[in-house]
């Protein structure tokens, strides 16, 4: 390793900015992309407790049969919110928006992303639009009661606070195109001298298929919320049938772009197992080009499936035969991803340390959740578990196990590069696998009930189901317990961990790990030149990159 890139290399490096005012103000006008990150990350993980305790009141009221602690509209309601915060405010957002802000341009070796302004902007979307989300509860006629996926012809009949929910979403989608937008001209214009496509770290290509899929798909999930905000307003008969209108449209278009958004939050996450992978295996990646090109693939040909959510709906018969056949497809290269993590692994000098942990969880967990995928791809076995608590487990299997495990590992792995801080090795292991067994122990037996026909988004339940909804709610204390813990190891290492200006404790060898702690405002003082490849493991040395500099 030759030279690093700035002199400003204490904890103070963050004092700099550039913004307007100071306190407060030198925040949110800051145009610095580090500064924009971490306001996503802040208002990410507000929205993420407020969407837990929903879900935790919510999984309280299952214990038992019968009312336990509310009625069938507020639970309608809890469910909706849940859905709606965890989607939009969470789970899309979570990586592309927070890590990707914040290293992407450091990754590429630049000084910032494209659109600085652009992407402050971006920032203010997001927060307006959540802001609608969270107003909505406390407005006359109640809280949006539709789940999360606005289904017609309920969405436009129903007299609850409708409205708020879908222009909070038509907000959150500018928000997506933007950083979108910003994402691809960064990675196009703003690559290091000498990082050509095959030199760039593999979280900024699952950056890059995501960001295609923002700027791509969001816009019809945005003309689509339109529609049903003028049919409720003006009575047009788009889609609901009473007025001559097709709901079954509205289920093609919505999930023209949900499908492909389901990539939008797991591709991010397999860029970070990709980064983590490596660097605790002590080895150089697996199949490179084979992880890059399956970033691209699995954009493509998931945007390709949207169908396969629609198969009871009375589609023809090659309809359903053709979405069946590309669901299977869509897993190959998943697959391949998941093989060269594996093999990446194999005879590697493997440190098990918090990130890694959770990198080993996510490919444990998003490959039951892509299984279960697969079996509801089979028609005959889908007609029998659509609409049923199995889709519940698979959802959650992918979603959370996949994308959220991927946010809290992508936590562990760059928190001491992000703010000069050490978090408690043994609390991060501890409160791992607490939230690893409680995952399990909470959404595994909804396998079980959906495969024997409990319904979901049901307020109540037959007896025969209470066993399964019992261990799932316990399921719900031992996960919370985990998170708790997570998030109070994060928040004592923010005010009282020990400071550290280490660049790289690690062992990582892209960009990131070979600038100042915390990162300075603009990253480098001179941009880098690029010499080898950015996964350089030889005999366990950690530091083989060579990396020049200048003006």
């Amino acid at each position: 390793m030759t030279s690093h890139s700035s002199s400003n290399n204490g904890y103070e490096s963050y004092l700099d900015y550039r913004g307007k005012g100071t306190g407060l103000k030198s925040w949110i006008f800051s145009t610095d992309h580090k500064r924009i990150g971490i306001l996503y990350l802040i208002a990410m993980l507000i929205f993420f407790v407020v969407g837990v305790t929903f879900g935790f009141l919510m999984r309280l009221e299952l214990i038992a049969p019968g009312k336990t602690i509310m009625d069938p509209q507020t639970y309608n309601s809890f469910f909706t919110l849940h859905g709606i915060i965890m989607i939009f405010l969470f789970i899309i957002p979570g990586l592309p928006a927070v890590f990707g802000n914040f290293f992407l341009p450091i990754m590429l070796g630049a000084k910032d992303v494209s659109f600085p302004r652009l992407n402050l902007l971006s920032w203010w979307l997001f927060i307006i639009g959540g802001l609608l989300a969270i107003i909505a509860v406390f407005l006359p006629g109640g809280p949006v009661d539709t789940g999360w996926t606005f289904y017609i012809p309920y969405s436009v009949r129903t007299s609850t606070n409708v409205f708020p929910a879908l222009l909070a979403a038509f907000v959150l989608g500018f928000s997506s195109i933007l950083t979108g937008l910003n994402f691809v001209t960064t990675i196009h214009r703003l690559r290091a001298p000498g990082m050509d496509w095959f030199k760039m770290p593999l979280f900024v290509w699952s950056i890059y298929s995501t960001a295609w899929i923002q700027v791509l798909a969001t816009p019809i999930i945005g003309i689509t919320l339109l529609l049903v905000i003028f049919e409720r307003a003006f009575g047009f008969g788009i889609f609901d049938p009473a007025l001559g209108g097709d709901p079954v449209l509205f289920q093609h278009l919505f999930w023209i772009y949900s499908h492909p958004a389901v990539y939008i939050m797991i591709i991010p996450a397999m860029g970070v197992i990709s980064e983590i992978i490596p660097v605790f295996a002590h080895r150089t990646i697996f199949g490179y080009k084979f992880i890059a090109f399956s970033s691209i693939a699995i954009a493509l040909f998931g945007s390709m499936v949207w169908a396969h959510h629609m198969f009871t709906v009375g589609m023809s018969g090659a309809a359903m035969f053709i979405f069946s056949l590309l669901t299977f497809l869509v897993a190959i290269p998943s697959a391949v991803k998941v093989f060269n993590w594996v093999a990446t692994l194999y005879k590697g000098s493997i440190s098990t340390d918090p990130p890694l942990l959770y990198a080993l969880a996510f490919i444990f967990l998003f490959s039951i959740g892509g299984f279960t995928g697969l079996i509801q791809g089979s028609l005959s076995v889908n007609m029998h578990i659509h609409d049923t608590s199995f889709i519940v487990a698979h959802f959650h299997y992918v979603m959370f196990g996949g994308t959220g495990f991927g946010i809290f590992a992508a936590l562990h792995y760059w928190f001491p590069k992000m703010f000069a801080r050490k978090y408690n090795m043994k609390s991060a292991k501890v409160g791992f696998w607490i939230l690893f067994v409680g995952f399990n122990v909470l959404y595994f037996p909804m396998f079980v009930m959906g495969w024997l026909g409990m319904p979901r988004r049901y307020y109540d339940y037959l007896p025969e189901y209470q066993i399964y909804h019992f261990i799932s709610t316990v399921g719900s204390w031992i996960l919370i317990t985990g998170l708790i813990i997570m998030f109070a190891n994060f928040i004592h290492a923010l005010l009282k961990g020990e400071k550290t200006n280490e660049m790289n404790p690690w062992g990582g060898e892209t960009l990131e790990w070979h600038v100042p702690t915390p990162p300075p405002l603009e990253n480098f003082d001179e941009i880098p030149i690029i010499e080898t490849d950015p996964y350089q493991y030889k005999d366990n040395d950690l530091s083989n990159t060579e990396v020049k500099e200048v003006n």
